[in-house]
């Protein structure tokens, strides 16, 4: 049941849908506190936005809110902007308050003139725009589909909860810490294959074909790269391995084919502490529409160290030209600061 806790006279807000993610532990996802204050502080940034507010209610010295945004590079396709807020700004904050009692929060809304702000009642904006667009590859710029995503609400960590674990599986995952070092996204670190198909959620993908014998692919999210080699050879001995995998692709008619083996070992590949390990193995596949508006992207993994069966995932992406692959540049101080250390 979600508890709506109002710090002023009341303003209900809907319940928002929250996708996994790292910087969400620690919070009361079932209760939203609601309040009137002003701003302190707009740090705009990769991979959270934050801003300071001090609460304008009750008597005395009231306390400032560190609250949390998404990351400025998915917010600035929401309509934000580092010029969205100034300090001084009055607002009415929504918030999932942290559950260690301290004033810090993850953003349900942030009203400001009567409008919210907070870039998550706009959240899907961008996989819609520009649905018209075509190309004849599929080479260039992609976004989500939501249409072709069902009920599922987007994140890896969502997926990731359909695996079957090994006993050594569910050990790892058990034992994982995301507020430890050993996480890797606080040191601005990505997930690897097939994490960069899954984050069109939220950022665009480019597919590159850099010449006959290498295709780039591309996600804006950490700023995520692979080399995909075209000129027929084979994957290196076992004992090289790379974080995002060695991949070697080839055309099956109309579709690109990519295998990925040899991955480097990657503390939390899915978001939810299961490694990466030594035979782990992605197959993927991408096929362009006859209209050419969008392309069909399915991948499957097997890692038996980890995880029974395949993991697997289809999703259509939208040809999206409109959007930029601008620099994500991940700032380490803005992945850690929701620890509160």
């Amino acid at each position: 049941m979600r508890t709506v806790i109002t710090i002023s006279t009341a303003i209900l807000v809907a319940s928002l849908p929250v996708s996994a993610h790292h910087a969400d532990t620690g919070l009361d996802l079932e209760t939203v506190v609601t309040f009137h204050g002003t701003v302190t502080e707009f740090d705009w940034r990769n991979p959270h936005t934050y801003v300071s507010v001090r609460s304008a209610e009750g008597g005395g010295e009231q306390p400032e809110w560190e609250i949390q945004l998404g990351a400025a590079a998915a917010l600035s396709r929401r309509g934000m902007s580092r010029d969205t807020l100034q300090v001084g700004d009055e607002v009415v904050v929504s918030l999932n308050p942290s559950r260690d009692g301290r004033p810090y929060g993850l953003v349900a809304s942030l009203i400001k003139d009567g409008v919210d702000v907070s870039g998550r009642s706009r959240r899907f904006e961008d996989s819609t725009r520009q649905a018209d667009a075509r190309t004849e590859t599929i080479e260039g710029v992609w976004f989500v589909d939501r249409a072709s995503l069902g009920d599922y609400a987007g994140g890896l960590e969502e997926l990731a909860n359909e695996l079957t674990l090994t006993e050594k599986g569910r050990a790892a995952a058990d034992a994982f810490d995301q507020n430890s070092e050993e996480n890797p996204v606080l040191s601005c670190t990505t997930r690897p294959t097939p994490a960069g198909i899954v984050y069109t959620d939220f950022y665009p993908m480019e597919i590159e074909f850099v010449n006959d014998d290498i295709i780039m692919i591309r996600v804006q999210f950490f700023d995520q790269e692979r080399t995909v080699y075209m000129d027929g050879r084979a994957h290196p001995p076992v004992d090289q391995r790379f974080h995002e995998g060695h991949s070697v692709g080839r055309w099956d008619g109309d579709t690109l084919v990519i295998d990925t083996t040899n991955f480097a070992v990657d503390r939390s590949a899915y978001q939810n502490g299961v490694p990466s390990g030594d035979q782990k193995h992605i197959v993927e596949r991408y096929r362009l529409h006859e209209d050419g508006t969008r392309m069909t992207a399915q991948f499957t993994a097997v890692d038996p160290e980890y995880f029974e069966g395949e993991f697997s995932h289809t999703r259509d992406l939208l040809y999206s030209p409109h959007l930029e692959m601008t620099p994500y540049n991940c700032d380490p101080e803005a992945s850690r600061r929701y620890l509160g250390r």
